[in-house]
């Protein structure tokens, strides 16, 4: 079994293994325990991770938007980019490196609405109704959540205990 599958630009030592930064549109699945997963700056943008509690795998995509077809060329090069290409990508990323469903959680963060909290295109709430109803499609969804607001986000997944820790200047939880 391959232990880690990558598609993501920026990992960095830490003391005992990596931080592994996720872009926007990228993706990192790993099974390895010493591994941290980090996304930054998540504004109308959201994480989704997954993680199966026996095998310890761990998955987390910075979705940007919720519909590939306003760009299927781009969706062909990045399809963690939108929430239609990039949760069925994940998901069968996460079965191929053994994760089973009954063993998986799911968490999600951001979709803040970073532009004009009374904005009529509010991506976040798309992208978060999306991401929702595809996961709900296949009787699974988010047992937490720390998602909308005004504010962004940075997103820090410790593979080895599943731990969350959600940041935004002062304002620091675990999801």
């Amino acid at each position: 079994m391959n232990r880690d599958f990558v598609h993501q630009k920026q990992s960095h030592r830490y003391d005992n293994g990596h931080v592994h930064y996720i872009g926007i549109g990228e993706y990192k699945i790993t099974g390895k325990p010493e591994d941290i997963l980090k996304t930054c700056g998540l504004g109308s943008c959201v994480a989704v991770i997954m993680y199966d509690t026996k095998k310890l795998i761990g998955s987390l995509i910075h979705i940007a938007l919720p519909d590939s077809k306003v760009d299927i060329s781009k969706a062909a090069r990045m399809p963690g980019y939108y929430v239609d290409t990039g949760l069925p990508m994940i998901i069968e990323l996460m079965k191929k490196q053994g994760a089973t469903k009954p063993d998986v959680w799911i968490k999600i963060a951001g979709g803040a609405n970073t532009l004009n909290s009374k904005s009529e295109f509010d991506i976040g709430k798309r992208n978060i109704l999306a991401i929702k109803r595809y996961l709900w499609k296949y009787a699974m969804g988010p047992i937490n959540e720390d998602i909308g607001g005004t504010t962004y986000r940075t997103v820090s997944f410790y593979v080895d205990t599943g731990r969350i820790v959600i940041s935004s200047g002062n304002y620091i939880r675990e999801l």
